[in-house]
């Protein structure tokens, strides 16, 4: 779909100009005229830029100075909740990166996350009809006009097939792929010019978090690849012991387009639900704590996991069973990066400060090398609190907030598919405390991570990359003994000597050469020119004559070599 690519093309962003005018307008009526009045506005014709009531700046300087990251965050948040759902999508996103974000800005985008505007239901059902070339009688037996669920891409409706399967639909939103390209490139414009106007904002690193949304959302916007994601993950868990505790609902391919998804419907209770804490029991407990465990067999054996494991997303089910949907959201880690998160899972279990700095420093992302000595001592400062801690006493969101905290503050990102990974254990460790529950997470990856690294290091494994390296190396060991002898005999040959050689150095030495020669004519000028000089001494020149003979020599001289010297300086 090229999001990112357009986005950085200054011609593409500014193609939609209504649009822009529209986005620029609910910016600066939310305070961003100050800022977005530098650069934005003049691609904008005949426009004049509204003004705010209450500027960001003076409002910052009303209040106190920590209260900032709260007031930009809820003006963004009134800018975005008017702008549609392109730009509310972006909000929940920036709601995930704590790594970047102080809490205040966090809190107000958490607060994105409900407000999304239903589609009217005449133009899903166009949707559902075009796509399934059908009326909506002609395929479900009931079909529920109002939707169970709204979010940024898609709506989420109940229905009945005619064979009697209960079943949801899920539909794209109307142009939302279009609407999303376009406000997506609008956003990168108008964020590059709001943070040259100010440092505050800048540091937010909005471009950074741009381009992650603009990576997250191809998959997304095609429902087809969210029923592969859920085929892999169903095929995936079948390899581990205890997947069957886990339950993925059928996709009826048949009904499945780029626009439209009909899935089997879950009878159970959400654990974001209230009624759940009704049903926590130690059998249920112990199935949490199982699932997680497949959770983390499957993350760092397969690389292939569920990203967006919140409470709305699990369902217990009547059988016993824990049932997972929405899988537009999925993170993938190869095979080295696997073994790089086994070895900072490992450096957080035994507290080893430097190897933790070192293999964080080998994934992350950053323009300049940090003082490694300080980023050493500013992790062990930030974790010292947590030494002496048994692993169910640790909060892993905390202490993963606390990570990546530090690591922010030298200027140390983790790539987006890192911080999904992160955000994937936060959400389970979130969905326990919610519960009142402590899944031990810690506890999970210390009981696991002997049996994980066998599996990542079994002699399958390692015989199959020795077949790979010897493949790369026999051609090498059959040529080496020929050209070791051919070697040995031009050396003989040679009386034991070497010859050096040099290539392309000609040009330089000669330009050597000819500063040298320039700088001696340089000096040789300024003698003779300061000589002739030195004869006039005090002597006042009214006319050529009064000047003496001999300082007209060394002046020509001076002259002779001057130009003598113009050939080198051109060479």
């Amino acid at each position: 779909m090229g999001l990112i690519s357009q986005g950085i093309v200054v011609g593409k962003t500014i193609r939609n100009v209504n649009r822009l005018r529209e986005i620029v307008t609910v910016f600066a009526k939310n305070g961003f005229d100050e800022f977005i009045n530098l650069g934005v506005t003049s691609k904008i014709p005949n426009f004049v830029l509204p003004q705010s009531k209450i500027k960001i700046k003076d409002e910052l300087k009303q209040k106190q100075e920590l209260d900032w990251p709260s007031i930009l965050g809820f003006r963004l948040r009134q800018c975005f909740e008017e702008l549609g759902p392109a730009f509310v999508k972006m909000g929940q996103l920036l709601s995930t990166r704590e790594d970047i974000f102080e809490a205040g800005f966090i809190d107000e985008m958490k607060l994105l996350r409900d407000k999304v505007k239903a589609v009217p239901i005449e133009q899903s059902k166009e949707i559902i009809e075009r796509n399934l070339k059908g009326k909506i009688e002609e395929i479900f037996k009931h079909f529920n006009p109002i939707p169970i669920g709204t979010a940024s891409i898609g709506v989420v409706y109940e229905a009945v097939l005619k064979n009697g399967d209960e079943v949801v639909v899920k539909v794209r939103r109307p142009n939302i792929q279009k609407i999303i390209e376009t406000d997506f490139s609008l956003m990168l414009f108008i964020v590059s010019q709001v943070e040259r106007a100010s440092s505050e904002i800048k540091y937010l690193g909005l471009q950074k978090v741009l381009n992650d949304f603009g990576a997250a959302l191809i998959n997304e916007l095609n429902f087809q690849f969210e029923a592969l994601n859920a085929e892999r993950l169903r095929s995936n868990m079948l390899k581990h012991k205890d997947s069957e505790i886990f339950y993925i609902p059928a996709i009826y391919k048949e009904y499945l387009t780029s626009e439209i998804m009909v899935m089997e419907k879950l009878k159970g209770i959400p654990f974001s639900s209230p009624l759940i804490i009704e049903k926590i029991d130690a059998v249920l407990v112990e199935k949490l704590n199982l699932a997680i465990e497949v959770f983390v067999k499957t993350f760092l054996q397969d690389g292939f996991f569920h990203a967006d494991l919140h409470g709305g997303n699990f369902f217990y089910l009547p059988d016993g069973k824990i049932g997972i949907i929405d899988f537009g959201l999925v993170g993938s880690l190869g095979k080295k990066s696997r073994i790089n998160f086994l070895a900072i899972i490992y450096a957080l279990l035994t507290f080893n400060y430097e190897n933790l700095v070192y293999e964080f420093l080998d994934v992350a992302e950053y323009e300049n090398m940090p003082n490694i000595n300080t980023l050493i001592l500013d992790v062990r400062s930030a974790l010292a609190p947590h030494v002496g801690l048994t692993v169910k006493q640790i909060n892993f969101s905390h202490l993963n907030l606390i990570i990546l905290k530090t690591l922010s503050k030298h200027k140390v990102f983790l790539p987006r598919d890192w911080y999904v990974v992160f955000r994937a254990f936060i959400a389970l460790d979130g969905v326990g405390r919610s519960l009142g529950l402590d899944f031990d997470i810690f506890g999970i990856f210390e009981k696991n991570i002997q049996e994980i690294i066998n599996n990542n290091f079994n002699k399958d494994q390692v015989g199959e990359e020795l077949v790979w390296i010897a493949r790369d190396i026999l051609p090498i060991m059959r040529a080496l003994p020929r050209h070791l002898k051919w070697f040995l005999k031009d050396w003989l040959n040679n009386g034991f000597s070497f010859k050096v050689t040099h290539q392309g150095l000609d040009d330089n030495f000669k330009k050597i050469q000819n500063a040298i020669v320039f700088l001696s004519f340089s000096i040789l000028v300024s003698v003779f020119f300061f000589a002739g000089v030195n004869l006039i001494g005090n002597k006042t020149v009214y006319h050529p004559a009064d000047v003496p003979f001999l300082t007209w020599i060394f002046w020509i001289m001076a002259g002779t070599f001057f130009l003598r010297s113009l050939p080198f300086l051109k060479r």
